[in-house]
């Protein structure tokens, strides 16, 4: 849990590294002492109130749970708390809902401290007794299995703290050194029953909770372990406990849940008992129980509980039947005591640990095993292989208690038994166990120095271990287990013990921290790495690679593979092994993301041995290319020309051409790799999906590395290649389609500025014609994919190719990006090609006067520009939503990069009017409602306004812009933020030539959906029309722009349906109040007009949005309200019910809000009509009342018409 306060804890330190125990530990102290102490004294006041009591019980457990990674913390502040709550509850007075609050409080604590310190608290004198067994008797033990309409009140299925508690409790109280017979008394009552005697009560209690589900039946056993180990009661009961014990597990079914539930309480009681008790008295029994299991054969349950309880107990038995000694063959690096150890040298430390005394031997010869030792290492061994941790980890724990007791001889077979764990035939389970058991006898000194040349090698085995199981792979487990070996090993074992092995531990660590593809095990071997090089000393360039590659460095896959191991193979003594695993391990990976990393590591680590991947890597990487695995063929591929690219670096530093590094016969090797795919058909089905981009990287790879291949049949069939997975590319799957679209771009480009120059700078001709021509008639596939594949390659297409074809190449692409925007499909073929067009124009370069099918001059600039322009209208929408923002992002940074390079080239050429257009549609994107598209367009834009070097000419308003958007906003604006953005953008709209736009995108934010947008855009805008209002000049023109935006969208829905919404809003707010004190102002009697043209409208929210603008209307004087007036009176009667409906609401608030529509007289009369009628029934009711309404506002009756339209007014 990590933990922010540090009031009472030390400070983290002022630098940006700080240490990660410190981070942790902040907490010096339990600061909540006093806010404890008034929680516990509020209970016996709000125990009634159920809400309080919760409130109190959750901050009571938000403190506590402050304290789970440092529960020693409270150990000063136990007893006080106790003390307090046991107050009330040993109080007669206290009814049993505070008694139960209390108890829940106990239970807390209890949870965070552990049970085991906390009820050593617990008072247990001999006046105890009797009060904790009355308290716990008068409890049901069985009201949590009951329903809640049965226990209807607050507390009944919230009690099992208080059992649970009362348990623990009882359980210290039967620690009292007194036989409990003495505190019987007369065991007659006053009426001449009978009493039950102590004993037999707690007995009985501790039975009747062993059956029971729950947490109290934990509590049971322990109460079991040490009420049956009393000599009294160990005399009188123990045999008949055991009796009973044993029946009940051979009766009980470990298929049925209820059977389960009480097999779990047996088992932990006896697993407790055995744990807790002398052996001298368990000793007899123990043969009898281990029978009683063998036969109930617990291994076999499908209950992993069952499983791990039944280890635990045999475990148990197998204690009792050994002597408990310390094995003196063990081998002990050191003393427990650290004065000791400073106090004696290493050396006679080390002799001490390796000599045992011929006597003790000699005792070791003269005692007899058991031979049920043998079976209960056998049950354990089997242990270790279940496929459940948990159950693997008790028989390992297991393991290590028995061997201790063994002698030498007999421990060192039960050794060899768990290195038979390290088969292959064996399953991952196996293996963890293994580990597991090994890392626990290596701790306790079981594993002696001799052994290490066999386990060593296992071990290192179990770091890279990993079973392919379908489409993933299991082994991270016993990888991370094998770390915990390590780690295990380097605290148990003199440096001398651990030298032979020291370089292959080292390397194997290193491996798995730097490769392993799970983060956890990555960790776990940095972490064991970092414990040998502290304690053994002996590690190559420990320190070193530690500050590289430690705990938080390794967390990051990437780093890893591309930096660190660089780093570690600068060590010679980690270069091979690391170059070895990558090439035996990670080539052939299941997951490509290894696969592809793993490539680019070999790349990074060839310059540390090139020889060596010249001469044995390269040739095993070659013959893995054309093998029969799929993942291996994929990995060898790309690494083949990884390795290629990166010996042609280390010749360019001692002037060697790679042919000069790597032998003929690889070259050949080389270019006969895709012959062989070919041949084989690998390029066909799924596999062919990974071989094509792997041989594309491979081309751009062995291209970039000058392989001496110009004018060789093999580049025609890398060229196929790559044009048939362009005309293929719509067989791929979605996933991988993106992946392959950058492998054919890198490759082609590669391979042109390689082998299709006929001289330096000057194209083949005849690849050029046939190239150009090819991929402008795949702009016209009937498949997209085709589209965008041709589009990508022609913008990679290298300067010489595109020399004398640019107008070619931009007629096609103008071309295709025209007909699919008209015709609202091949979105994303539209913008490939407006992302190559600033490509190929940025390749032609710029020249004022130069030839257009050359480069940009003035006779194209202007053609380039509309194309860019017009793709930033591109609106197209589907079932993806609004799929046109690809291309208007697309266009932006076109724009952009087209931009800044005609301005740093010939600025000329840059007419006023492109850089107005450009200028005002980033303005418009800039004002958007999409969050995205919106922050691209204010970036580029302020990068625009603010380029010195070079400068953009011709920016409108240049000066006021600057002023509103000064240079600091480059870096301090988020134009993600609406809250922030809306606020800039809004004084455009006082700039006239950003103002349409500006308007246009705000019309759409305003208009939206999202509440923020809404909210800070209207805001914004309101902000900004509040603050010309006196400005009648400033108010025209807005409303003229306003007018202008609705009648060049009377037929967008996207603009005219947020642009009716925005309307309404800025007719509620009051923002044309100058206009109503003039009759019939023009500005309404224009916006009236258009508005009419929407009531035709099938579509509702368009309706709905005209119904309110109409009602906002009515606030203009003249005969224009008359009209509007008009205008809603027919909507009453639309052939739409909802429309009907809507209209008498917003007229029924029209008139609330505007009282002089209507004459006072009838205005009661009205607002009754309209909300009184149902205006969703037939037509010929509602028009009576219509017309009556039309009648009282002295409004002509619209006269019935023959309908024509579904949606036609009558």
């Amino acid at each position: 849990m990590a933990l922010s306060e540090t009031e009472n804890g030390c400070s983290g330190g002022e630098g940006g590294e700080t240490d990660a125990i410190v981070n942790t530990c902040v907490l010096g102290g339990f600061s909540e002492s006093a806010e404890t102490r008034a929680l516990i004294s509020s209970l016996p006041e709000i125990y009634g109130d159920m809400g309080t009591s919760e409130s109190a019980t959750e901050r009571f457990l938000v403190i506590m749970n402050r304290y789970q990674e440092q529960p020693h913390l409270l150990d000063p502040h136990l007893e006080w708390i106790l003390n307090l709550i046991l107050d009330f509850v040993r109080s007669e007075e206290s009814p049993p809902s505070l008694v139960h609050l209390g108890f829940k409080f106990l239970y807390i604590i209890c949870k965070v401290r552990g049970y085991k310190t906390f009820m050593q608290l617990f008072p247990h004198e001999v006046a105890d007794v009797q009060p904790v067994l009355d308290l716990l008797s008068r409890q049901d033990p069985t009201d949590s299995e009951h329903s809640a309409v049965v226990y209807c009140t607050i507390y009944s299925l919230q009690t099992w703290e208080t059992r649970y508690m009362l348990l623990l409790w009882l359980s210290m109280t039967c620690l009292i050194p007194f036989d409990l017979y003495r505190l019987d008394g007369h065991l007659e009552a006053e009426g001449g029953k009978p009493r039950e005697p102590i004993m037999d009560r707690i007995l009985a209690i501790a039975k009747s909770y062993l059956v029971l589900s729950g947490s109290p039946r934990d509590a049971a056993s322990v109460l079991v372990s040490k009420f049956m180990t009393r000599p009294d009661v160990k005399q009188k009961r123990l045999g008949d406990f055991l009796d009973w014990s044993l029946t009940t597990v051979s009766q009980t079914n470990d298929r049925s849940i209820s059977d389960i539930k009480v097999l779990d309480g047996v088992l932990q009681s006896l697993a407790k008992l055995f744990k807790h008790g002398k052996r001298d008295d368990l000793l007899q029994y123990a043969p009898t129980v281990l029978q009683c299991l063998e036969k109930k054969h617990l291994s076999e349950s499908s209950e992993a509980m069952l499983r791990k309880l039944g280890v635990k107990l045999i475990q148990r038995l197998g204690l009792t039947f050994l002597k408990p000694r310390l094995a003196a063959w063990r081998y002990q690096r050191g003393s427990r005591s650290l004065a000791a150890n400073l106090s004696m040298s290493q050396s006679a430390a080390a002799s001490a640990a390796v000599t045992p005394e011929v006597d003790t031997q000699e005792q070791e010869e003269d005692y007899d095993i058991p031979e049920e030792v043998e079976t209960v290492i056998e049950h354990l061994l089997v242990g270790l292989k279940d496929k459940e941790t948990i159950v693997r980890w008790s028989a390992a724990k297991g393991i290590g208690r028995v061997t201790g007791r063994l002698p030498k001889e007999l421990a060192d077979e039960v050794v060899g038994s768990v290195l038979d764990c390290f088969s292959f035939q064996e399953t991952d389970n196996a293996w963890h166990g293994g580990c597991l058991a090994l890392a626990e006898l290596g701790r306790r000194g079981l594993l002696l120095p001799s052994r290490l040349t066999d386990v060593v090698p296992l071990i290192i085995k179990s770091l890279t271990y990993e079973e392919k199981r379908g489409a993933c792979s299991v082994g991270s487990n016993v990888r991370d287990a094998a770390c915990y070996v390590c780690w295990s090993f380097a605290r148990a074992y003199e440096p001398k013990e651990l030298e032979p092995f020291v370089t292959q531990i080292a390397s194997a660590l290193l491996i798995t921290a730097v490769f392993d593809r799970n983060v956890n095990c990555r960790r776990a071997a940095s972490a064991a790495f970092q414990e040998n090089v502290g304690r053994q000393g002996t590690f190559p360039h420990g320190i070193e690679i530690l500050t590289a590659a430690d705990y938080y460095a390794v967390g990051n896959l990437n780093n890893c593979y591309l930096n660190i191991s660089v780093y570690i193979a600068g060590f010679p003594e980690y270069t091979k092994s690391m170059i070895d695993h990558l090439v035996a391990m990670k080539i052939n990976h299941w997951d490509s993301v290894i696969r592809e990393l793993a490539t680019k590591a070999l790349h990074n680590l060839t310059p540390q041995a090139p020889d060596y991947m010249a001469t044995t890597v390269l040739p095993q990487l070659l013959t893995m290319a054309v093998g029969m695995d799929l993942h291996s063929r994929h990995g060898a591929i790309l690494a083949c020309g990884e390795v290629t690219h990166a010996l042609y670096k280390v010749g360019l530093k001692t002037n060697s051409a790679v042919v000069d590094i790597i032998s003929p016969e690889c070259v050949d090797a080389l270019k006969n790799i895709h012959q062989m795919l070919q041949e084989r058909k690998q390029y066909r089905g799924f596999g062919g999906w990974l071989m094509r981009p792997a041989v594309c990287g491979l081309i751009e790879k062995l291209s970039l590395s000058k392989l001496p291949f110009k004018n060789d049949p093999v580049i025609a069939g890398w060229q196929w290649v790559i044009d048939d997975t362009i005309q293929t590319l719509h067989l791929a799957s979605s996933a991988a389609k993106d992946g392959i679209m950058v492998a054919i771009v890198s490759a082609l480009s590669a391979m042109c500025n390689e082998y299709y120059q006929a001289q330096t700078g000057q194209a083949d001709s005849q690849m050029q014609d046939v190239l150009v021509s090819q991929y402008i008639e795949g702009l016209k596939s009937a498949q997209m994919l085709t589209r965008c594949g041709s589009a990508l390659v022609l913008g990679c297409l290298p300067r010489f190719m595109i020399h004398s074809k640019l107008k070619q190449i931009f007629e096609g692409l103008q071309q295709m990006c025209t007909v699919s925007q008209k015709e609202g499909n091949f979105t994303e073929a539209r913008r490939d090609a407006v992302r190559s067009i600033a490509q190929v124009c940025t390749k032609a370069g710029v020249c004022a006067h130069g030839s257009p099918d050359s480069v940009v001059c003035s006779e194209n600039v202007a053609e380039v520009y509309g194309v860019l322009l017009s793709s930033m209208s591109d609106y197209t929408t589907d079932s993806r939503g609004d799929v046109g923002a690809w291309v208007r992002e697309a266009a932006m940074t076109s724009l952009m990069d087209l931009t800044m390079l005609v301005s740093s080239s010939a600025p000329e050429i840059l007419s006023p009017d492109l850089v107005k257009s450009m200028m005002c549609c980033l303005a418009q994107q800039a004002a958007e409602k999409i969050d995205r598209y919106r922050a691209h367009a204010g970036n580029i834009f302020l990068r625009l306004l603010h380029s010195a070097e070079p400068a953009v000419p011709h920016i409108p308003h240049q000066e006021e812009l600057l002023t509103i958007l000064p240079v600091e906003t480059t870096t301090s604006l988020n134009w993600n933020a609406p809250s922030q953005a809306f606020r800039y953008i809004a004084q455009l709209l006082g700039l006239p030539e950003y103002q349409y736009h500006t308007l246009l995108g705000l019309t759409v934010s305003v208009g939206g959906i999202t509440e923020s947008t809404v909210h800070f855009s209207s805001q914004s805008l309101f902000d900004y029309l509040k603050g010309i209002q006196e400005n009648t000049v400033a108010l025209e023109q807005f409303g003229d722009t306003l007018l202008r935006i609705l009648r060049d969208n009377l037929r967008n829905d996207r603009v005219c349906v947020p642009f009716l919404k925005m309307l309404n809003q800025m007719l509620t707010n009051g923002c044309f109040e100058i206009f109503t004190t003039q009759e019939n102002h023009q500005f309404c009697v224009d916006l009236l007009g258009l508005c009419k043209e929407f009531k035709r409208s099938k579509d509702i929210s368009k309706l709905s949005a005209c119904v309110a603008v109409f009602c906002g209307l009515i606030q203009f004087q003249g005969e224009v309200r008359k009209k509007v007036l008009s205008q809603l009176l027919l909507l009453l009667c639309h052939s739409f019910p909802v429309i009907r409906k809507t209209t008498a609401s917003q007229m029924y608030e029209m008139l609330l809000t505007y009282d002089d529509v209507v004459d006072p007289e009838v205005l009661d009369d009205a607002m009754t009509l309209l909300s009184d009628t149902n205006w969703e029934s037939d037509l010929n009711t509602v028009r009576t009342h219509r017309n009556q309404l039309c009648d009282w506002l002295g409004v002509t009756r619209p006269k019935v018409v023959a309908k024509q339209d579904p949606a036609q007014v009558s």
